[in-house]
């Protein structure tokens, strides 16, 4: 980002600066909201491969391995460094290949943004809504109100 904005004729002060505030709104982004490692850590304890596909800036993946994330997940599918993007059936493809499973073999939650979860579906993964508080979202499959709600699910 800073490159750009000096391509636009920001000095390199603004440009740091403005970048130093998307790092910092980009790291609140990836603090878990409750339950999210416990839940995570319990699905594989329970032998379950766990995936991230993420629609993301570039920031994410530079910022992933300082985050309480880094190292919980058996694949980490990144938009930003594949150059996909949810709902593009080959980004869910290519995290059912890093994990070694066939996607009829997964399941996929999200919040539905994007056509994320029929994405999911058209190449064969179960999809889950994962319900945001004040959100309504039209899913006809699955859904859970919050991720330990997953440890329910058969």
């Amino acid at each position: 980002m800073a490159d750009a904005l000096r391509v636009l004729g920001a000095s390199p002060e603004v440009a740091e600066e403005i970048a130093g505030i998307r790092r910092a709104v980009t790291e609140e982004g990836l603090v878990p909201v409750p339950g999210a490692l416990e839940t995570i850590s319990e699905l594989r304890s329970r032998g379950l491969l766990i995936g991230l596909i993420t629609v993301c800036t570039d920031d994410v993946p530079a910022l992933w391995p300082g985050t309480e994330f880094h190292g919980l997940f058996d694949a980490e599918v990144f938009s930003s460094s594949v150059g996909l993007r949810k709902p593009d059936p080959r980004i869910y493809l290519l995290a059912c290949e890093q994990l070694g499973v066939e996607p009829q073999e997964a399941m996929f939650v999200g919040d539905g943004a994007n056509d994320e979860l029929a994405g999911a579906e058209r190449v064969g993964m179960t999809a889950v809504l994962l319900e945001r508080d004040g959100e309504e979202r039209q899913w006809a499959g699955r859904r859970v109100r919050s991720l330990p709600d997953l440890l329910e699910l058969g």
